[in-house]
């Protein structure tokens, strides 16, 4: 394919338009290149010079290069003024601005202050690189009317994004996305944009008040003489992370010393995710080496939490849905072995996780609330007890952080573990409880990377039709679109099972298709159900590819 015209003089108004030297000169050494014929470079212009990056409930999450496809100043810049333009529409006064250690955050960080500086508003940088749920407390600490996190969470080192929260201390729904998005539209020269040098840097405070709040997550009944392992897989995590555990006593904490500083390279994992196959590998082995109680992971911004228990003499990380069924029980048999008043209010979870939470609210009498994807659902939820989704993110204090956070909640597993611990039990033998009391709930996913996205939707019109998956029949089709359980439409297709359901959505943040596979049982024999279960899942991931036709 040949350089066109037109795509010269898209970058060509770009070059003259990048407020960043550093990307224009690369641009333009870029497209020096391809007019001399070279193809490497040619292909890098038709990647970065595609469709405007979308802002949508996440904000912008993307690599970042030159050009409107990507991340850098420009794209920020002009999301910036979108964001602050709709805020000037809703009477806004304030907005603070974090970020975390990835390439160019703080870049972004100070576009956005300048921007919002210059748009009248009162423009608050928070002190150093940190984790998101410290911008997520700062919201209300601040009464700020909005809120920027730069982060691309656990994305791998190439990528930036642009978390974007209002006052009320969540991260947008729709429609706000769209109207924020139609005020980025707007702007068309980044030059042009009104800048400010009145906002300033907070000073520690915000994270003192963060960190004193961490107290109240742990019980002063209970030991603080248990061995944790813990990793920051390289992100801002590992600071806050230490200094909470000093705050509510827990002190015999082991990092992995290669991890433990914040790098934008991740060079020991190519993809700074705990979720991810081998992110923990060096955790658990240093968990084994301790003879830990708990092993925690946070990723890189410390919004999400994984953590590994002993099983059968070997370490192994909790899936998402295990620990936040844990941590739910928790929720309410803390309060009885500690005295505390019981819960009251809603336990939540998106759609995709495990149906077990519905179970322990209807034991406790509390009211439970299945959300859409994303924690911007479950946040704001007024009410809101305990809330996860099973992509390791959990709120155990939505009175100070409406978010999902990777701190308190490592504070909550190691107060649930020392509980265990002085009652000389483990969290492998509360799992077989759980279990026991209310099914085992086993839940994993197919997740199948897409190269051709426009072959999604056929894709799922193909489910629309099954009557069975392998050997499970398919008792109901729903398509989510005409909404799920009264939730608002949104693009997949659950199937209801004789013992569990399927949910086939399209990822928010990549090209792939995700399959959430959820089955029950009552239990027998947990050991022999749970390998039953898995080997029934097992089967019905290469059914279900079949017939989705990839």
């Amino acid at each position: 394919m040949n350089l066109t015209k037109d795509l010269v003089a898209q970058v060509e108004d770009w070059i003259a338009d990048d407020p960043d030297e550093q990307t224009a000169e690369l641009t333009r050494q870029t497209l020096q290149a391809a007019n001399a014929g070279n193809k490497e470079a040619l292909n890098k212009l038709q990647s970065w010079f595609g469709p405007f990056i979308e802002f949508g409930t996440a904000g912008l999450r993307g690599p970042i290069a030159p050009g409107p496809s990507c991340m850098n100043r420009a794209v920020v810049s002009r999301a910036a003024a979108g964001f602050v333009s709709y805020l000037k529409k809703q009477n806004a006064k304030r907005i603070v601005v974090g970020f975390d250690a990835r390439h160019k955050s703080l870049d972004f960080a100070i576009d956005t202050v300048n921007i919002a500086s210059g748009a009248g508003l009162e423009a608050i940088l928070l002190p150093r690189a940190l984790p998101t749920p410290i911008l997520a407390f700062a919201v209300n600490h601040f009464k700020a009317d909005g809120a920027v996190m730069v982060t691309a969470s656990h994305n791998p080192a190439a990528d930036n994004g642009y978390k974007v929260f209002l006052g009320n201390g969540c991260q947008i729904v729709p429609p706000t996305d769209a109207e924020i998005s139609a005020e980025i539209q707007k702007v068309n020269n980044v030059r042009e944009i009104p800048v400010g040098e009145g906002w300033y840097t907070s000073d520690e405070a915000v994270i003192d008040a963060y960190l004193e709040s961490c107290k109240n997550i742990v019980s002063t009944k209970v030991s603080r003489e248990i061995t944790i392992a813990s990793t920051s897989l390289h992100g801002v995590g590992h600071e806050t992370w230490i200094e909470a555990c000093e705050k509510v006593g827990f002190n015999n904490v082991h990092v992995v010393e290669s991890q433990k500083d914040p790098d934008p390279d991740f060079p020991t994992v190519p993809f700074p995710n705990p979720e991810e196959a081998g992110a923990c590998d060096l955790l658990l082995e240093l968990a084994k080496q301790t003879n830990a109680d708990i092993a925690i992971a946070h990723d890189p911004d410390a919004d999400r939490c994984a953590a590994g228990i002993l099983e059968n003499n070997e370490w192994r990380l909790l899936s998402g849905d295990e620990l936040g069924g844990a941590l739910a029980w928790w929720e309410f048999e803390r309060c009885k072995v500690f005295g505390l008043p019981k819960p009251t209010g809603t336990l939540a979870t998106s759609i995709v996780s495990a149906s077990l939470l519905e179970k322990i609210a209807a034991k406790e009498g509390v009211k439970y609330q299945a959300t859409l994807t994303g924690f911007k659902w479950i946040g704001r939820i007024s009410d809101l007890i305990f809330g996860y989704e099973e992509a390791i993110g959990y709120c155990v204090d939505s009175a100070n952080v409406k978010d999902k956070d990777g701190i308190t909640a490592g504070l909550r597993i190691a107060e649930l573990t020392a509980y265990l611990k002085d009652n000389q039990t483990t969290f492998a033998d509360l799992l077989e409880r759980i279990a026991k009391e209310y099914g085992l709930h086993y839940t994993t996913q197919l997740s199948i990377r897409m190269n051709d996205m426009s072959a999604i939707p056929a894709a799922l019109e193909n489910l629309k039709t099954a009557a069975e998956i392998g050997e499970q029949k398919i008792t109901e089709i729903i398509d989510m679109k005409s909404g799920l359980k009264g939730l608002l439409p949104t693009s997949g297709i659950f199937l209801q099972l004789e013992n569990g359901r399927i949910i086939v959505r399209p990822s928010g943040t990549e090209p792939k298709l995700k399959a959430y596979i959820e089955l029950v049982c009552e239990v027998t024999d947990y050991q022999k159900d749970k390998n039953q279960l898995a080997t029934t899942a097992d089967e019905l991931k290469t059914e279900l590819r079949k017939v989705l036709g990839i």
